[in-house]
């Protein structure tokens, strides 16, 4: 079966397209100036079922900054004062799919030299079905939901690290019409500057 995609509008697409090719052009400047902590490529897929469910895979960048110090942070009272800010995109491979900006902030907490958990919440903006009963995928209500995410991870060496995560974005029912959400879970490659 061919792939079929829904039509995005086009100032989401420009947008989207926009940041990210800025984002990966300025990126390595950025980073020795010390902009940017963390960049991350990464894919998920729904976890969802029914008809909350999306097909295809969504593809993701995300740009971390540390304005806080999050990395000089001494123990759990400093950490949880010093998050790192967040900033991202992911885009929709399928028909029922759904596009997304993001940004928040996250929390790292080292397990060990090596392992980490981090955990994140802020908000996105997406072009997904609002409340159309015979759209296909999940319907969402708002344009404007909260996001929060949590990733479990290992550090390959002093820049690279892989992770597992899973997100959910939903309005909470603090809007009106169906709130279906969105939940994923995929693997992430970071680079840390």
């Amino acid at each position: 079966m061919p792939l079929s995609l829904r039509p995005v509008p086009p100032r989401l697409i420009a947008s989207l397209l926009f940041v990210t090719t800025t984002s990966v052009i300025a990126a390595p400047a950025a980073a020795q100036d010390g902009v940017f902590d963390e960049m991350r490529f990464g894919v998920t897929t729904s976890i969802a079922s029914g008809g909350k469910q999306e097909d295809g895979v969504f593809p993701s960048f995300t740009l971390y900054f540390d304005p806080f110090n999050a990395d000089g942070a001494a123990d759990l009272g400093e950490k949880l004062l010093r998050p790192r800010v967040y900033t991202g995109a992911a885009v929709a491979t399928s028909s029922n799919g759904v596009n997304q900006a993001y940004a928040g902030l996250s929390w790292t907490f080292d397990m060990t030299q090596r392992l980490f958990v981090e955990f994140g919440a802020g908000g996105t903006v997406h072009d997904g079905d609002l409340d159309d009963p015979n759209g296909s995928g999940p319907q969402l209500g708002c344009r404007v939901l909260f996001r929060e995410y949590a990733a479990a991870g290992v550090r390959l060496d002093e820049h690279w690290n892989v992770s597992a995560t899973v997100e959910h974005a939903s309005h909470a029912n603090l809007c009106d019409g169906p709130n279906n959400g969105l939940t994923r879970a995929g693997l992430a490659l970071g680079y840390k500057f």
